[in-house]
């Protein structure tokens, strides 16, 4: 059963008065702005669900009708940050990935000589004018490339709110001043080197960061590089170039051979090899022919083909593709609601103990004293003799600077954003991040069989109808979505005149789903569907094909086999499974024997047959009761329903609009096996983001208690703060690599 927001969101989607809104939020630096824009955001009345990504900055909301991008607007800049209408583009990203670098380049130059010198200056070797050289190295450091640090503090402050920039600012400032409180031959201890030296570890995070958002994009745009701008229309039998977004639904396109295909649409005429590597992840070119579809974006190697247009615009797969791995990259997983609660009071309470720490250490320096002594024998950098006001300062510093939890703001989204990248590599599209948590703990898969299983291209082997009853059946079919209907509508026109169809006039047409297709001609009244009595068939079942009946005003005229291939990677999928200990099961609308037979196949111990979409949700429901955690797949509309039902639903994205929109993991081409990819990054990404959460707040009470007691130097501090967050960072990236370890060492059987 889905979580209270993923509800949430789905009956906003559902209902007519709702809406979504996506944009992008600008000068958010930690998890701390992520809950505070959140915050003002839900504060709009009208606002029902908010989701805004640090790693991406993109934002989604959904509210009433009467909600607009205005008030979100207004909301957002009311506590300091801004609104973009736009998503932040590649030339934007790029552009700050580019000053992120320029910072850090020149935190650098400077930082580095500094803290060598600072150092040997430590060590015993006086530097002449050393606080001078502090005050102006770690000034221009803090206040030029640290600028936006600063601001970014600063625009918090000023609206009652901390962030992350907070701690990172005021442990900067209050090491620089020390500087200057030295020239003024007050006794305290100079940490001027330590503003520079933090600022500098900060922006290093930061740059980290953006890169990784820049290759995100880069991902993004590598899909965009796809579209097509000119299509080649034909016209009068003459070829037309016009723009891609000029073709309509129904015109006929040239495509040759080097050329990429501008449109969704299906093969009319000739046949070619099409690399389809790029939005299905496979890098053998596959073959296709009359009546196969062809995928925008994907590249002719060979031949030339004739293609009726079928998908436009928005509705084009490549367009629905680059759209939600955006979305997917926005989403969240439910595990980082805990860290965003730990952030919201974590801010307050190091400055609290910061300024404990310091409050102590003034007025009871006498006390504290034989321990500093001790530990000075063992840690060198201990302060024994400095005085109290340098003693309290040292250990405010130091408990600031170790206290900033750019680690814990990072590990969720950096492992999310990494494994949604890792999932579109290999043709998955992951829409939410519940999946992601989800998928590692499902207990069953349901698998529908038309389409999933199977090809879900049957083909007529045989019938005994003659040809005006064939042709009036192939008419009547025309009419039907159902898979069989269009092998029956395919064998007629490749074997009889087309003609002969289009000349037949129908009175009267219905469809009943999971029964058949009723169609009135010349006064009689034909039922083209399921056998009444299978017991007839039971040879031809018995060979996993499947029987449609054909019937005049209720008399039996004939039948039609159908045969449906078993998909090559099923077996080893239904094997890989059981192997997980996930139980796989089959759940059909066709008959039992059918079903038996194609369960025995590909090695499913259990099945469903007979059953209507509606049954199909009861059965998810069944398991559900059991304790069991669902995993739907299909491509139907008869499967949009349990899809919707189940913890987690898997749509093929051959299938149909429906099935694709109620899923939560959409497979890009008809292949099954992706399915152990999906559970394989679910596991992956959050043992990552486990990992991410444990070493942050490991280091954190670590850390802060020895910083408060006065043995952490504040460059140690800095340092271990800074190893934390590029751990996070680093470990996140390694998703991909992991899951193509698994791979090469054929723990993922496939």
């Amino acid at each position: 059963m889905k979580s209270q927001i993923n509800t949430s969101i789905q009956n906003s989607v559902s209902t007519f008065q709702e809406k979504e809104i996506s944009f992008s939020v600008q000068g958010m630096t930690c998890a701390s702005c992520v809950r505070n824009v959140e915050r003002a955001i839900k504060n709009i009345d009208g606002v029902k669900y908010v989701s805004v990504n640090l790693a991406t900055e993109k934002a989604i909301v959904i509210a009433d009708e009467k909600v607009t991008i205005e008030d979100i607007e207004k909301a957002v800049e009311g506590i300091g940050y801004k609104v973009s209408r736009e998503t932040p583009t590649e030339n934007l990203i790029e552009k700050r990935f580019k000053e992120a670098k320029k910072d850090l380049i020149i935190s650098l130059i400077i930082t580095i000589p500094l803290m060598i010198i600072m150092i040997f200056h430590m060590s015993g070797f006086h530097i002449p004018y050393m606080v001078f050289i502090e005050l102006v190295g770690g000034g221009i450091v803090l206040f030029y490339p640290g600028r936006k640090t600063l601001k970014s503090a600063w625009i918090a402050l000023s609206h009652f709110h901390t962030n992350m920039d907070t701690l990172v600012s005021i442990g900067a400032l209050s090491s620089w001043f020390t500087t200057i409180l030295v020239i003024f031959e007050i006794k305290i201890q100079s940490f001027g080197s330590i503003s520079a030296m933090l600022v500098t570890l900060n922006i290093l995070g930061k740059y980290i960061e953006s890169r990784m958002k820049y290759k995100a994009s880069k991902d993004i745009q590598a899909l965009i590089a796809l579209k097509v701008e000119k299509a080649n229309v034909l016209i009068d039998n003459e070829i037309v170039e016009l723009p891609v977004d000029a073709v309509k639904i129904g015109d006929k396109i040239l495509i040759r051979k080097g050329e990429k295909v501008p449109v969704d649409g299906v093969i009319i005429e000739g046949k070619a090899t099409i690399d389809e590597s790029m939005v299905t992840g496979e890098s053998l070119p596959v073959f296709k022919t009359v009546g196969d579809q062809v995928i925008s974006g994907t590249i002719i190697e060979s031949g030339v083909l004739k293609v009726e247009v079928q998908k436009i615009g928005e509705d084009l797969f490549i367009n629905q593709m680059i759209k939600l791995i955006e979305e997917a990259q926005s989403s969240k997983v439910p595990i980082q609601a805990f860290a965003d609660r730990i952030t919201i009071y974590f801010i307050p309470i190091v400055f609290s103990l910061a300024f404990l720490s310091g409050f102590f250490r003034f007025f009871n320096y006498e006390t504290f004293q034989p321990f500093l002594v001790r530990m000075s024998n063992i840690l060198p950098w201990v302060l024994v003799d400095a005085g109290p006001f340098s003693t309290a300062l040292f250990s405010f510093i130091a408990t600031l600077v170790i206290a900033c939890p750019c680690a814990l703001g990072l590990a969720t989204p950096m492992a999310l954003l990494s494994a949604s990248g890792a999932a579109a590599k290999r043709g998955l599209i992951i829409k939410n991040g519940e999946a992601i948590q989800m998928a590692k703990n499902i207990d069953v898969v349901l698998f529908d069989k038309t389409g999933t299983i199977t090809e879900g291209r049957p083909s007529v082997v045989w019938h005994n109808l003659d040809e005006e009853t064939l042709m009036v059946v192939a008419n009547i079919e025309e009419n039907s979505t159902h898979p069989l209907a269009n092998s029956i509508i395919e064998y007629v026109k490749n074997n009889y005149q087309l003609k002969n169809i289009e000349n037949i006039n129908l009175e009267e047409v219905e469809e009943i789903s999971g029964l058949g297709i009723f169609g009135t001609y010349r006064g009689d009244s034909y039922f083209i569907g399921k056998p009444k009595d299978f017991s007839r068939y039971q040879k031809f079942l018995q060979l996993g094909e499947t029987i449609v009946e054909v019937s005049i005003n209720d008399h039996l005229r004939g039948y039609i086999r159908i045969a449906d291939k078993i998909k090559p990677n099923a077996i080893n999928t239904i094997y890989e499974l059981k192997n997980m200990n996930i139980k796989p099961i089959l759940v059909t609308g066709d008959n039992e024997v059918t079903a038996r037979i194609v369960a025995e196949q590909v090695g499913v111990d259990e099945f469903w047959a007979n059953v209507s979409p509606s049954e199909k949700v009861g059965i998810v429901r069944k398991y559900q009761i059991e304790g069991k955690r669902v995993c739907m797949v299909g491509d139907g509309i008869n499967d949009a329903a349990a899809l919707k039902a189940s913890e987690i639903g898997v749509a093929i994205g051959t299938g149909t609009d429906l099935a694709i929109e109620s899923a939560d993991i959409i497979i890009i081409q008809g292949e099954i096996s992706k399915i152990i990819d999906a559970i394989e990054i679910s596991k992956i990404t959050f043992q990552k983001i486990k990992q991410n959460l444990f070493w942050a707040f490991f280091y954190n009470v670590i850390m802060i208690p020895l910083a408060m007691m006065g043995i952490m130097h504040p460059v140690i501090s800095e340092i271990a703060m800074f190893i934390s967050s590029i751990n996070v960072i680093l470990n996140s990236t390694t998703i991909e690599k992991k899951l193509q370890k698994k791979r090469d060492n054929h723990e993922i059987y496939l």
